[in-house]
């Protein structure tokens, strides 16, 4: 590793301010204490400090030289509504949450990045520093370019970057194209005529009916798309009835839809309501469908991730930069951001995911190892694109 010079030896106090934030973890939109330590410690590097963005959001502007280059580099800062279930000091001091995702690792490397450029100024141009809010499903990035982000302060590209256990320390994955699938999710209610159990021809059964949609549900990656798009279509809830002699009137299916293109997102929808109208006609039920659009894919732009692959690889040393890892259905809000701006969202290995500390487990921590490599990573990605001369 190439590590920069000095970083390790910041990155005590980096690991301080992490486990920190990690005892004293904060939701969606609720990031207050979060917030203000991050504009504290930005303030105190001679960082332009605005919020307001996103609500709870905080983005520091740094500027050097004449430069008209600006680029923007995003962390988030919210918790999971999780229990903890570790022991060591720095523990969440809060129950029911718990930072299990690495926000607070994430916080933290952009930080210490933050401090390192606001001291040393080997760069041309203007850094953008954004801190967002609620991540974790609430769609903190979204709410922040609502609030005018990109209009404030219009980089030319942008950048983000989440742990990743199972990736090994000393490792980052840089694809192009898809990285992140959309999370799209769904709601259907079907309404039939409910009656005695002993006398099912009285009744149109919305339970038999519900029964044959999700199975007709799970064609629609078989059956309907292309078999090279990858598509998950589960049907997470089945709810019906409350008495074992009685057929109800109403069952309700939710669940969750992933793709990585938008046509095929379009394509579900449809599907969708397809089947729900025909199982509706075959079992004489009606049938809706609330179909509501979550997180769009995370897509990199094949040029920006070119960059982010030689920084890794100046860092890491290019055998450790793995280009042809699969993408993941999970999802993630920076995919807005990626609408907007060109850029790149890349993997920073935290060490093998054992005994169950993988991301959302109760028994996760972010593995402050790592720290110093993030930051490095961010250092060279700002002085690699905003290079001076």
């Amino acid at each position: 590793m190439n590590l920069i010079p000095g970083i390790q030896e910041r990155c005590e106090k980096l690991v301080r301010i992490r486990r920190d934030i990690h005892a004293h973890p904060e939701l969606a939109y609720q990031e207050h204490r979060t917030a203000d330590l991050v504009a504290r410690h930005l303030a105190e590097c001679g960082i332009e400090v605005h919020r307001g963005f996103g609500r709870t959001g905080v983005v520091g502007v740094l500027k050097a030289g004449e430069g008209p280059g600006m680029i923007g580099l995003r962390a988030d800062m919210d918790a999971l509504p999780l229990q903890e279930r570790n022991t060591f000091a720095h523990r969440s001091t809060i129950d029911g949450r718990m930072h299990g995702c690495g926000h607070d690792g994430h916080t933290a490397m952009l930080l210490g990045a933050a401090e390192y450029l606001a001291a040393t100024r080997n760069f041309d141009g203007t850094v953008v520093f954004v801190f967002q809010p609620a991540e974790e499903g609430e769609g903190g990035g979204r709410a922040m370019i609502e609030d005018g982000l990109f209009r404030r302060f219009p980089v030319d590209q942008v950048f983000g970057l989440h742990n990743w256990p199972g990736i090994a320390v000393g490792q980052m994955a840089v694809m192009a194209g898809p990285v992140m699938a959309s999370a799209d999710r769904f709601e259907i209610v079907l309404t039939g005529k409910g009656g005695h159990a002993a006398m099912p021809h009285q009744t149109a059964d919305s339970i038999v009916a519900a029964s044959h949609l999700v199975q007709a549900l799970q064609t629609i990656a078989s059956r309907t798309l292309h078999p090279l798009d990858a598509v998950v279509v589960s049907v997470t809830q089945f709810h019906a009835g409350d008495a074992y002699n009685v057929i109800p009137a109403e069952t309700v299916l939710r669940g969750t839809v992933r793709a990585f293109r938008a046509e095929v997102q379009d394509k579900i929808e449809q599907t969708m309501r397809r089947l729900c109208a025909g199982v509706g006609d075959a079992y004489g039920v009606s049938v809706s469908l609330r179909f509501e659009r979550g997180y769009p894919p995370t897509v990199n732009d094949a040029q920006a991730a070119a960059v982010c692959r030689a920084v890794a690889g100046e860092v890491l040393g290019a055998d450790n930069v793995l280009t042809g890892l699969q993408p993941t259905m999970g999802a993630e809000d920076f995919a807005y951001m990626l609408q907007e701006k060109p850029g790149c969202y890349v993997w920073l290995g935290n060490g093998p995911g054992e005994g169950g500390c993988t991301l959302h487990s109760p028994v996760f921590d972010f593995n402050d190892d790592i720290i110093p490599i993030g930051v490095s990573y961010w250092v060279r990605l700002v002085e690699h694109q905003l290079r001076k001369g």
